[in-house]
């Protein structure tokens, strides 16, 4: 670990860039990177101590490709890390405390002595992930000694889709990962622990997905067939090169208060598996759904069977662009995004909360986008769905067109263009 005055001397001298390049993949952006480190180190120093011995943490926020709800039903996935990251700088401490300052949030205190899940009726905070994550490494043979101080900034807008909860899980782990156990889990187990803490810890029921592609890095196709080892493999695909950007359009809506949206598809969807004597959709086959409609419509009622039938089309559609993908059949891809787009629509049923059908800002922003891009790419819905953001593949020819109609549509600011990032959880710096 290093002194925080040294790695000042690193940044202003240049000799940190190729790291930051590395998080980040555009040479043009290091110099404002290099002021975020620095800003970072001094609301660090202002907070904890200026006298410290600090390392350096990044964990990316991920997108889906052009899959949703597959992972949870122990189907495949396409994602990728994205350059938008959460950055720590983190002390180690003598004694059995953590302590978390994550920029524009309340200030998180956790004891390494009260690891667990707290009661339902008390309110959920952010720590309770970083207890999660703690906790798990206990569990796992490498409980903390000691605790630590750490001040996060994030990239990862919240609510964006991008999975800044997958995120901040996955940091921590990496932290927990090089301070105080010798490196010993890969980025498929940091994944799995960042799981474990939002399903126990912080009361949601994600699947998989968001903590791999942000744990991993890269372009990944993941098989969940085997929960116990999910197969990961990267895709060597440059997008740089094709002739479209990558956008994430926020569109003013929120994911408060939707834990239950998102719990229903899961859900329905182990309702019908169940009829069969199951437990996930990947027990079973389409035909045999398809062979037994008036039954299930009887169980489970029709937008379970519906979100059955989702998830076998979706399931060869994120094998299908993967393939096409490693063909450079880039066309292929876009073609399969757009029909993943229309099934979220019309058989996930995911755009917009059922609760509140006289809210669709996802809807809008679909009808919005699918007009201006005239055919051409591709756009869906983006992340677990009812809440804020849409996906775009926009050819770079219509961008600034795109991102200006978006913005005069629903609001300044909300076109986020993208890169995939080729790193996922990282050590920046120890």
């Amino acid at each position: 670990m290093r002194q925080i005055a040294e790695v000042r001397r690193l940044l202003h001298s240049g000799k940190l860039d190729d790291l930051l390049f590395r998080l980040s993949g555009d040479k043009t952006g290091l110099s404002p990177d290099r002021e975020r480190l620095l800003r970072m180190l001094d609301r660090f120093a202002a907070k904890f101590g200026g006298d410290r011995e600090i390392a350096i943490f990044s964990a990316s926020g991920r997108t889906e490709l052009g899959v949703n709800h597959t992972d949870h039903q122990r189907g495949h996935v396409l994602a990728a890390s994205v350059n938008l990251d959460i950055l720590a700088v983190v002390a180690k401490r003598t004694d059995r405390t953590i302590r978390v300052q994550s920029e524009g949030h309340p200030f998180d205190v956790i004891s390494l002595d009260e690891l667990l899940p707290i009661p339902e009726d008390q309110e959920l905070h952010a720590g309770e992930l970083v207890r999660g994550v703690v906790a798990r490494y206990g569990e796992l043979g490498y409980p903390l000694a000691t605790g630590f101080d750490a001040y996060t900034t994030s990239r990862v807008m919240k609510g964006s889709g991008l999975s800044s909860s997958a995120a901040f899980e996955v940091l921590i782990g990496t932290i927990c990962n090089a301070l105080y156990a010798d490196y010993a889990f890969d980025a498929v187990k940091l994944a799995e622990i960042g799981q474990y803490a939002e399903n126990v810890f912080y009361r949601k029921p994600c699947g998989l997905m968001d903590q791999m592609a942000s744990s991993v890095g890269g372009v990944v196709a993941i098989d969940f067939a085997n929960p116990a080892k999910p197969s990961v493999k990267p895709i060597a695909f440059d997008f740089s090169n094709t002739g479209y950007a990558l956008c994430i359009v926020d569109t003013g809506g929120s994911h408060a208060s939707l834990t239950e949206e998102y719990a229903a598809i899961p859900r329905e969807m182990r309702a019908v598996v169940s009829y069969f004597g199951k437990e996930v959709l990947f027990e079973i086959t389409e035909e045999q759904v398809m062979g037994a409609i008036p039954a299930l419509r009887a169980a489970c009622g029709d937008r379970a069977v519906l979100r059955a039938l989702h998830f076998f089309r979706e399931d060869g559609r994120a094998q299908g662009e993967s393939d096409a993908l490693e063909r450079n059949d880039f066309s292929s891809f876009l073609q399969l995004v757009q029909s993943s787009g229309q099934s979220s629509y019309c058989l996930l049923q995911n755009v917009y909360p059922s609760s509140m059908p006289q809210h669709q800002p996802v809807s809008i922003a679909l009808a919005v986008g699918s007009t201006i891009l005239g055919g051409r790419g591709a756009i869906r819905v983006h992340g677990g769905g009812f809440g804020s953001t849409i996906q775009a593949f926009v050819p770079t020819v219509l961008l600034s067109q795109f991102c200006s109609k978006m913005e005069a549509a629903l609001g300044r600011r909300c076109c986020h263009v993208l890169r995939i990032r080729p790193v996922g959880g990282q050590t920046v710096l120890i």
